[in-house]
C-alpha cells in the first residue's frame, strides 16, 4: 500500500465504536505484542488546550536532548501530521510499512465481529512507531474524553495532564462539567501524579481534586507555576518563570495558562530526575509551531486564523480579539459544525465583527452556509453565505477596508482546508 492508501483504508473504518469501551484496543494491542507498554508517557486530555500543550512539551524535551513521540488528532493539513518524532513526522513509506503489519490484526478481529474503529487503528499504529522509534518519551494526546479513549490503554503514564475542561461532547461525555471532567480523569491512574490547568470551573476543579484523592495521585495546580506574562502583541508573548524570560510565539490568555500548565509538567520531570536545563526550556518555547491558534498568516493585510469550535474555545477567542484587534474592522470567514453549540459561539463572538462571509467545512456534520448565515442575521450582523471555501476568502477580502482584519474561525476541518489557500492568496511573505 501507499501512504496515500493507508489514510484511506483507515478513513474507511468507522469513526465510532458500537459501543464504548477499551477492550477492541487492548485485543488489538495484544496481537501486536503491547508496544505501548515500554514506553513513557506523558497522557494529556482535556476540552481545550490540549494540542498546544502536548506541541510545548514535545518541543522543550527534543531541545533538552530526548527523543520524543508526539501524538496528536485531528490533523490540520496532512494525516501524518499525528505522529511525529522529535519534530518530523512519519513518513508516507514509515506509514505503509506500519499499516502492513497492523491492518492484518485489524482484519482478522473485524471478521470476528471486533470491529475496530479509525482512532484504535491510528492509535495502534503510532504506539507501535514510537517503540520501535525507541523514544524516551511520548507526550500523547487524548483523542475523545479520556476513560475509554484508545490513548488510555497505556499503563500508568509518568504525568497525566488535564487541561482546560467546558462544555463539548455533550452527546458522548456528558452534559455538566463535572460529567465531563470525570470522563477526562479516567486517564488518571493508581499512585501517579496529575498536572490540572490553572482556573478549571469549580466543578471541574473539584472532580479532578476528587479523582486524584481516590486514586492516590500527587495533584499539581498549575496556577502555583509563578509564571508572569510581562508583555504580549501580534508577534507573541514574552513570559517570566524561574528566572527565565520565555518567548512563547503564541496569543491570548488561554495560551499563557496552556504554557503554565506545560511548565509544571516539566518542574515535576525535573523532579523525578530528568534533565531539562533552562535553555532547551527557552528554546522549545520559541520554536514551537502551532498552527490554527490564533495564528497570524498575513500582516498586510492583517490575516488571523482560529481554530476555536466549541463555547469555550470561542470564549478564548473573543478575549484575544479585544486584546490584540481593538478598534479594528474585522471581516469573518466562518463555518460550523452543526453538532457543535453554535448558539454559544455565535453570541460569545457578538459584536466583533463587522460582517461574516459563511462557508461549510469539508465534514458529513457541517452546517450550511446558508442556516450559519441566518443565526448571524438573527444577531443584527451582516453575513451572507459563499458558494465555496476558496470563494468564501475572495469575497471577505473584498469587503476589507483600511485597518480591516480578516478571520477565519468556526472549525479546525475549516481551518486545515482554508490554511494552504490563505496562504497562497496573501503570499506567506507577507507575514
Amino acid at each position: 500500500m501507499t501512504g496515500k492508501e493507508v489514510v484511506q483504508k483507515i478513513e474507511s473504518l468507522q469513526r465510532f465504536g458500537s459501543r464504548p469501551g477499551l477492550e477492541r484496543i487492548r485485543a488489538l494491542m495484544e496481537r501486536l505484542g503491547n508496544p505501548q507498554n515500554g514506553l513513557r508517557v506523558l497522557h494529556v486530555a482535556g476540552t481545550n488546550g490540549k494540542g498546544t500543550t502536548c506541541a510545548l512539551l514535545a518541543s522543550v524535551l527534543h531541545c533538552a536532548g530526548y527523543h520524543t513521540g508526539l501524538y496528536i488528532s485531528p490533523h490540520l493539513c496532512d494525516f501524518c501530521e499525528r505522529m511525529q518524532v522529535d519534530g518530523r513526522m512519519i513518513s508516507q513509506e514509515e506509514l505503509a510499512s506500519l499499516a502492513e503489519r497492523v491492518f492484518p490484526a485489524i482484519d482478522e478481529m473485524n471478521a470476528r465481529g471486533q470491529v475496530i474503529t479509525e482512532f484504535e487503528a491510528v492509535t495502534a499504529m503510532a504506539f507501535l512507531w514510537y517503540a520501535e522509534k525507541n523514544c524516551d518519551f511520548v507526550v500523547l494526546e487524548v483523542g475523545l474524553g479520556g476513560r475509554l479513549d484508545a490513548t488510555n490503554v497505556i499503563p500508568k503514564p509518568l504525568v497525566s495532564v488535564i487541561t482546560s475542561i467546558s462544555l463539548d461532547h455533550t452527546k458522548i461525555l456528558g452534559n455538566t462539567v463535572e460529567q465531563i471532567a470525570a470522563e477526562k480523569c479516567g486517564i488518571i491512574k493508581e499512585g501517579g501524579v496529575t498536572v490540572s490547568y490553572p482556573g478549571q470551573e469549580p466543578g471541574a476543579a473539584q472532580t479532578i481534586r476528587r479523582i486524584a484523592g481516590e486514586r492516590n495521585n500527587l495533584l499539581k495546580d498549575a496556577a502555583c507555576a509563578g509564571v508572569r506574562e510581562l508583555s504580549s502583541d501580534l508577534s507573541g508573548t514574552q513570559l517570566s518563570w524561574q528566572g527565565m524570560l520565555l518567548q512563547l510565539p503564541l496569543l491570548g490568555e488561554h495560551q499563557v495558562k496552556n504554557a503554565e500548565t506545560a511548565l509544571t509538567v516539566i518542574h515535576v520531570l525535573r523532579n523525578f530526575g530528568y534533565s531539562i536545563p533552562a535553555e532547551a526550556v527557552k528554546k522549545g518555547f520559541s520554536g514551537t509551531a502551532f498552527p490554527a491558534r490564533f495564528e497570524v498568516l498575513c500582516r498586510d493585510p492583517l490575516v488571523i486564523l482560529d481554530g476555536a469550535h466549541n463555547p469555550a474555545g470561542t470564549a478564548a477567542l473573543a478575549a484575544a480579539i479585544r486584546k490584540y484587534l481593538p478598534g479594528r474592522g474585522i471581516v469573518a470567514v466562518m463555518g460550523m459544525l452543526k453538532d457543535k453549540d453554535v448558539d454559544q459561539a455565535l453570541q460569545n463572538l457578538s459584536g466583533l465583527f463587522s460582517c461574516v462571509i459563511t462557508t461549510e467545512p469539508l465534514s458529513p456534520r457541517a452546517m450550511s452556509a446558508g442556516e450559519l448565515a441566518e443565526r448571524w442575521r438573527r444577531l443584527r450582523i451582516p453575513a451572507e453565505p459563499a458558494t465555496g471555501q476558496k470563494e468564501a476568502l475572495w469575497q471577505a477580502n473584498a469587503e476589507l477596508g483600511p485597518n480591516n482584519a480578516l478571520l477565519i474561525c468556526g472549525s479546525l476541518y475549516l481551518a486545515g482546508n482554508l490554511r494552504p489557500h490563505a496562504l497562497r492568496l496573501w503570499h506567506e511573505t507577507k507575514k
